[in-house]
């Protein structure tokens, strides 16, 4: 018997109710449609289906890698010899207490948003074009238009390998550019506090209304792709570098360099990981070559 058969024999005894599938393939999971099967995914609802996914790969020695909405994420063609836990829910998803909302780890960016916008509270405007998860956003301290989630989020419910739930305050998150304490992987984000400000509710709508039109001027959202490709380099940004050295259509295979927006590669139709990666490493090279800049992926890489 694998290691799988184990894991998800082990997981069927633990936590009959929980979500099992093999052989999943990751393309379906990505916002990049790209990646092949993943070996076992847990897909828990409830904190007890996490925690028992969590504790019972813990407990035979596996690390399993979290899954957010896949929105910064590139998968091997190969797929992932590995477990993945994607948390599809979240305690109580959605919850309200004054101007603080509690969003469980599952709900979209968009949703929250959205829910801000109902009850007239200011501060997420930014989030509502983000097609990530809240858990995903915490995790990599999501932004953009000049906000972020470190300026937000107030507390973040987290379970760790023991089984263990605890409450990290914002203070402690360690949030930087694309980065939190949690970017290590080490533990399953729950929930998370998000402090806002009364607004005014039509002041909100156009805000976000704003925000929206600049996105579909501005980026390629018709072509599947993982959002900006590169963390911007100090002193720079990356797309004005990659259009200075002449690399906007540039294309591998299925991968492209977007026309629209440098900063993007998309999947133009069929694109594979192994595309997307040697797409990386010419615009990485010829950025070095003509700016001296050394470019850094943004987007995450598994099974590569």
């Amino acid at each position: 018997m694998s290691i799988w058969d184990t894991l998800e024999e082990e997981l069927r005894r633990a936590c009959p109710d929980l979500e099992l599938r093999r052989e999943e393939r990751m393309a379906r999971h990505t916002s990049f449609r790209i990646g092949g099967p993943a070996r076992l995914m847990a897909l828990p609802k409830t904190e007890g289906e996490a925690r028992a996914a969590l504790v019972t790969a813990r407990n035979l020695g596996i690390t399993p890698f979290f899954l957010g909405n896949g929105t910064n994420l590139l998968v091997s063609d190969a797929g992932y010899e590995g477990f993945l836990i994607k948390y599809i829910r979240g305690p109580g998803e959605l919850r309200e207490a004054g101007r603080e909302l509690t969003a469980g780890a599952g709900l979209l960016l968009s949703q929250l948003a959205n829910a801000a916008l109902d009850r007239g509270l200011t501060g997420l405007e930014f989030a509502q074009g983000i097609p990530g998860s809240v858990g995903g956003a915490v995790t990599m301290n999501a932004g953009a238009y000049d906000g972020e989630m470190a300026q937000v989020v107030s507390w973040v419910k987290v379970l760790d390998g023991a089984g263990r739930t605890s409450v990290i305050s914002a203070g402690d998150c360690d949030f930087s550019y694309r980065h939190s304490a949690f970017s290590d992987g080490r533990r399953l984000i729950l929930e998370a506090g998000f402090s806002l400000q009364s607004g005014d509710r039509e002041a909100i709508r156009e805000r976000m209304a704003e925000l929206s039109r600049k996105r579909r001027e501005k980026q390629p959202l018709e072509y599947p792709s993982a959002g900006s490709t590169f963390k911007r380099p100090e002193g720079h940004f990356a797309a004005a570098l990659i259009e200075q050295c002449g690399l906007k259509g540039l294309t591998v295979g299925g991968a492209q360099v977007s026309p629209k927006h440098a900063g993007f590669v998309v999947n133009t139709g069929g694109a594979t990981c192994a595309d997307v990666l040697a797409l990386v490493a010419r615009i990485r090279e010829r950025v070095r070559q003509e700016t001296g800049v050394e470019l850094e992926l943004e987007v995450k890489t598994l099974g590569v």
